[in-house]
């Protein structure tokens, strides 16, 4: 009879290399958020994967980059801490052949822990086989990984094959969670998060990285199977509050549309949502809003 393994597995990488969608495409839900543009996490996101046999714990951490900012050295601290605290440690690349500066960064943090490294080149399906080859060829004389696998979390090739790899690096354990239990997070984070992932896809590089957004409240009306939500967005500049509420308020509505219908998918109810914009300058670089904002 096979024995119960468990354990916490995080995946590290620069900013936008795909790990929220591999997470994603991992435990089959839409956990973590999705955009096109670098550092979209910000928070180390615990999933989890529970089959019969097994029950996998993953972290989604910020991208580890060099902070501008004190939310960006909060984003830096929560990604360093969880190396010494797992049992394997995902380290996903794309294939550009040569290592950049931020790769170099990471590999030199990875030689000061003993926990398992898999290297993990994403973006296959878009990649030919000659840069993916040169790839593994100079990642592998840097740093020792305990496994290297390609794979694409866009199409899902290879993660039944790096499920296998995850699960035997795993040791014996108990079910730290409940079978059906996806996520640790509450429900305001997940619904917070819906909406920062609307402003990321719908705005401009300057104002979405100045945006973060607060659930207000969150109440079920009695009887019905309706959510009422109330949200702030808060943006650094005037000009930024202008262009998130667009002309007639366009653009603003047009986030509020598309959150919606994420937040209905993922409660199963109706959502009345509401969406406030109010400027709070220098919110990424003030202690006491950061804390606020649940970035401590």
């Amino acid at each position: 009879m096979n024995k119960f393994k468990s354990g916490f597995v995080t995946i590290i990488g620069r900013p936008n290399v795909g790990k929220s969608t591999l997470m994603n495409h991992l435990i089959g839900e839409k956990i973590s958020i999705i955009s096109n543009k670098p550092q979209t996490t910000r928070n180390t996101i615990q999933t989890i994967l529970t089959k019969e046999n097994y029950q996998v714990v993953f972290l989604d951490t910020p991208g580890m980059h060099k902070p501008k900012h004190k939310l960006g050295e909060y984003m830096v601290r929560m990604a360093n801490k969880t190396l010494n605290e797992v049992d394997v440690i995902l380290f996903l690349i794309t294939p550009d052949e040569t290592m950049g500066v931020g790769d170099k960064y990471i590999i030199e943090h990875l030689k000061t822990v003993k926990t398992p490294v898999v290297l993990i080149i994403n973006k296959v399906d878009v990649f030919k086989n000659e840069s993916i080859a040169k790839t593994i060829e100079n990642y592998s004389k840097e740093f020792n990984f305990k496994e290297v696998i390609p794979i694409s979390a866009f199409t899902g090739t290879n993660l039944d094959k790096l499920e296998e790899i995850i699960v035997d690096n795993l040791p014996e354990g108990p079910q730290y969670f409940p079978s059906d239990m996806i996520t640790d997070q509450p429900e305001k984070f997940i619904v917070s998060e819906i909406i920062r992932e609307k402003i990321l896809k719908n705005l401009d590089e300057e104002v979405p990285h100045g945006t973060a957004v607060e659930i207000i409240s969150m109440k079920e009306e009695k009887g019905s199977k309706l959510i009422n939500i109330n949200a702030t967005i808060y943006c650094e500049k005037d000009s930024h509050k202008a262009i998130i509420i667009g002309k007639g308020g366009l653009m603003l509505k047009k986030i509020g549309q598309s959150a919606r219908e994420d937040m209905e998918a993922l409660l199963g109810s109706k959502i009345y949502l509401e969406l406030w914009v109010k400027v709070k300058k220098d919110w990424r670089d003030t202690s006491s809003t950061l804390k606020d904002l649940g970035y401590y």
